[in-house]
């Protein structure tokens, strides 16, 4: 194996171990949530999901940014992994404290676990050999680690409601000791600046197209991780590990199909999976609330799957084709960013919209603003297609 080829697979090994941990917890939100004494299965997982994101959301940007500053990613890729691993071991071990705790230190979490998956992909971004090549393998890794994710979580919960939270720790400690010996690469350095992810938009307004359907895409990721997850175990009475295997069944087919459609992305460009793609995904969303059985449920989450590996390895290739080459680390920071505020828009707004106008026409609002985006922004992605990369062209390795 060339070196690229292993500095490849190294890096998507820590995006896989990040979001694997992340979901394991998914599967039983409800469920963990009340052994922490929080009431209300969407109030009390709301606040739990949301505290993540919200470290997600203010962090993104500034290991982006210092690590542009530096001209460095190895060190911060494992600062972020560890300090996330020591605060998922916290969390497990916490008594019974004031649920405000609670979140406190899942806000932790989530600015230090930000780091470490920002930071890979922007290292992946640093790599020849194609941006949708390099942005595939990130989706191979993000949907495996999402896909395995789901269901290990959804068994792990047969054990005790915080035994995903210890086998988070473990992995994420074990990435970050690992990460120390990755190779050194990163931009050409440059100041490290306050909000410096949103202000690369004003720089490279380009750049609020791909943020835009970035944050559409985990709006529905993070729809699901709520109001999904209840919405699954309500309507079909199933448990953790049976909502676990009904969210793998989107996981697989969006990891198996990243990776080949993000190099298709290199060849006929990006307009038609970001366009086409989101305007589907978001159609088929609204088709899973009227699903009559869990296994009709389980056909459409995979063909949500198959349409999201569509659209996903190729927007995020865009951020790379249009950031400059001394800000990748800061462009995918604000990519993250926008992505950030987007899972908690759909925690948040799912929760609300569930609440108030019923679970059915959450779905449609969720599914429906993916389709209208992608219609709205078709004229603008479309003056953006940048030149498409000969992957087939002799890529490196």
């Amino acid at each position: 194996m060339s070196g690229q080829r292993r500095e490849r697979v190294a890096l998507a090994t820590v995006v896989f171990a990040v979001l694997f941990a992340q979901v394991l917890l998914y599967p039983g939100v409800p469920q963990l949530v009340a052994s922490f004494g929080g009431t209300g299965a969407l109030d009390a997982g709301a606040a739990f999901l949301a505290a993540e994101f919200a470290g997600f959301v203010l962090f993104a940007g500034v290991w982006g940014a210092l690590s542009d500053a530096a001209g460095r990613r190895r060190a911060f890729i494992a600062a972020g992994a560890l300090g996330g691993g020591l605060a998922y071991l916290a969390l497990a071990a916490l008594p019974t404290v004031p649920f405000a705790v609670v979140l406190a230190v899942r806000f932790v979490e989530g600015a230090f676990t930000i780091g470490a998956f920002s930071l890979a992909i922007a290292t992946l971004m640093d790599l020849g050999g194609g941006n949708g090549r390099n942005m595939g393998a990130a989706g191979i890794a993000i949907g495996l680690g999402t896909g395995l994710g789901a269901p290990v979580g959804g068994q792990l919960y047969r054990l005790g409601p915080r035994v995903p939270l210890l086998v988070a720790a473990v992995l994420m400690v074990a990435v970050g000791l690992a990460a120390t010996r990755l190779r050194e690469r990163g931009g050409a350095g440059g100041d490290a600046r306050t909000l410096a992810a949103l202000l690369t938009v004003r720089e490279r307004p380009a750049l609020a197209v791909p943020y835009a359907f970035g944050f559409a895409d985990r709006f529905t990721a993070g729809f699901f991780a709520l109001v999904g997850v209840v919405f699954f175990q309500t309507r079909f009475g199933l448990d953790a590990a049976g909502t676990g295997l009904l969210l793998g069944a989107f996981f697989l087919p969006f990891a198996l199909l990243q990776y080949p459609l993000g190099v298709l992305s290199d060849r006929i460009g990006r307009v038609g999976p970001v366009a086409a793609g989101s305007f589907a995904y978001g159609a088929v969303i609204v088709a899973v609330s009227f699903a009559p059985s869990a296994v009709v449920a389980a056909v459409l989450m995979a063909l949500v799957g198959g349409l999201g590996a569509l659209c996903a390895p190729a927007t995020l290739a865009l951020v790379n084709d249009l950031a400059a080459d001394d800000g990748r680390g800061t462009a995918t920071g604000g990519f993250n960013v926008a992505g950030s505020l987007g899972f908690l828009t759909g925690v948040l707004g799912g929760e609300a919209a569930a609440d108030r106008l019923g679970v059915e026409t959450a779905f449609l609002v969720a599914g429906g603003a993916e389709m209208l985006l992608a219609v709205a922004l078709l004229p603008a992605l479309m003056r953006l297609d940048v030149e498409r990369v000969a992957t087939f062209a002799r890529p490196e390795e």
